[in-house]
């Protein structure tokens, strides 16, 4: 470890941040860097804990101390070495992962937690400065092959782990750009698409082969990759967003979060999207309902577009201040959080339910609600009922409203309908402990397998799952 008191003699230090003002007139990246004696003071502040909890909270299993003593010894080719070794893309979660870790970190028990999400990015982005992250392709090939459908984190991470073990994979994206909601879903301003461009580059020149605006289930069926591939898995993703089916919900100026979200990507990306078809908050009053991430980035989007103003509707209660009782330590805290996009300007409620969209000539102006109140938590389920309070209806001005309300699994139309894949009871992809469905030689990974989650537990399933399939090549030779 660094040094043995580092933790008392150094407070922690986030990455500085563009102002407001600055920010919301483009859509940069809103981190700056930080100095690199800072960096590596941030290092030492690690308390090398017998338990390391922080490796317990990382989904990926990072060796989290190692690498913080890493970053403090300034070693960065070791520490690059050593995190890629359990995260295939450290490029993206030191950027957009909510950082579980942190929240496990001993030091938080009473004190800020180490910055470790900041010291995974900063050992990638010296990685890249210093040469020492570059291509490395397999020099063996196996002469097996292998189609990945979905190129998000979890069917890129797949991919990479595949490709690496020796196998020719080739990748089906449905869109026109590889990444999935990587690339489409998740705003420049959180994850800048030159971040991800240059990781998919250096993927490419090892021997990922990727093919784009081809939809598996519409442009080519399962069965015409399974007769050209020795091994199929399926990360479509968890794309089937909840929708919300009041009266009015016909009215034009309603969207899913996503429609909008990804319209705004392709327009930075260059792509012809027609004025009469553009989602744009310009001018307008906009509600966001929904309150996690993807609804945060609908209101960063919003403030960016120009929205005269922005509210977000959460039905659940305000989340605490500081962690409960029977929410501790090291579990993820669930208290109240303002993202970078919240503090550029949005008035949230809570404990709010949408009754209705009200509109004239078809076009949304108003929406209906009531405020809720929430009953003790049960014992059996641990939910709280809910109910309305009477008399506490009430209408708001809008011009444009967005759905950020989650997703419900995987499309079923498509691969899951034609080939008869088997769906567990929350209606996610059923696979066995090998990742492989009821189908023999296609798997499914990331969402489409456990739901809607975090990036970092999608690369965690396509490492898992690139497990399965290699093991099933293995042991299947001749096929």
């Amino acid at each position: 470890m660094g040094e043995v008191k580092g933790y008392l003699k150094y407070e922690r230090k986030d990455l500085p941040k563009r102002s407001v003002e600055e920010r919301l007139k483009d859509w940069k990246e809103l981190y700056l860097e930080i100095a690199e004696e800072e960096l590596r003071q941030q290092g030492a502040r690690c308390m090398d804990c017998g338990v390391p909890f922080c490796h317990w909270g990382c989904p990926l299993g990072n060796v989290i101390p190692d690498l913080n003593d890493l970053a403090y010894r300034g070693k960065w080719e070791e520490a690059v070495k050593m995190l890629y070794r359990s995260n295939n893309f450290p490029d993206f979660t030191g950027r957009i992962c909510p950082a579980l870790c942190e929240n496990s970190c001993v030091l938080a028990i009473n004190q800020p937690a180490v910055t470790i999400k900041n010291i995974e990015r900063e050992i990638v982005e010296k990685g890249y400065e210093l040469g020492i992250i570059k291509p490395h392709p397999p020099k063996i090939r196996t002469g097996r092959k292998v189609a990945i459908v979905g190129s998000g984190p979890a069917g890129l991470a797949c991919a990479d782990q595949l490709n690496k073990a020796g196998h020719s994979v080739v990748v089906y994206e449905k869109n026109e750009f590889i990444g999935g909601l990587l690339t489409l879903g998740i705003p420049e301003f959180k994850l800048e698409k030159r971040i991800v461009r240059r990781r998919l580059d250096i993927m490419e020149a090892e021997g990922v082969e990727f093919k784009t605006e081809v939809y598996v289930g519409k442009d080519i069926s399962l069965d015409e990759l399974r007769s050209k591939y020795d091994a199929i898995v399926l990360c479509n993703g968890a794309e089937q967003p909840r929708d919300l089916p009041v009266p009015g919900r016909e009215l034009k100026g309603i969207y899913f979060a996503m429609e909008y979200l990804t319209q705004q990507t392709r327009i930075l990306l260059g792509c012809d999207i027609k004025e009469d078809e553009r989602i744009t908050a310009k001018g307008k009053k906009v509600l966001v309902i929904g309150g996690g991430d993807t609804g945060s980035d609908c209101v960063g989007t919003a403030n960016r577009q120009g929205a005269v103003s922005v509210k977000q509707f959460e039905l659940l209660p305000r989340p605490p201040k500081e962690r409960a009782e029977d929410n501790p330590w090291p579990e993820w805290a669930i208290i109240e959080r303002k993202s970078t996009s919240h503090e550029e300007g949005v008035e949230q409620e809570f404990q709010v339910m949408t009754k209705a969209f009200l509109g004239e000539g078809g076009i949304v102006k108003k929406v209906k609600a009531v405020r809720l109140e929430f009953g003790p938590k049960d014992p059996q389920t641990g939910r709280r009922p809910m109910k309305e309070i009477a008399g506490t209806e009430f209408e708001i001005e809008v011009d444009l409203v967005l759905l950020a309300m989650g997703f419900l699994g995987p499309v079923k139309s498509g691969i899951i309908e034609q080939a008869g894949i088997e769906l567990n009871e929350r209606g996610a992809v059923k696979t066995d402990d090998n990742y492989m469905t009821n189908i023999e030689g296609v798997f499914a990974a990331g969402d489409m397998r456990i739901g809607q989650s975090l990036v970092v537990r999608a690369i965690n399933e396509g490492r898992a799952a690139a497990i399965g399939v290699h093991r099933w090549l293995k042991a299947n030779k001749e096929r």
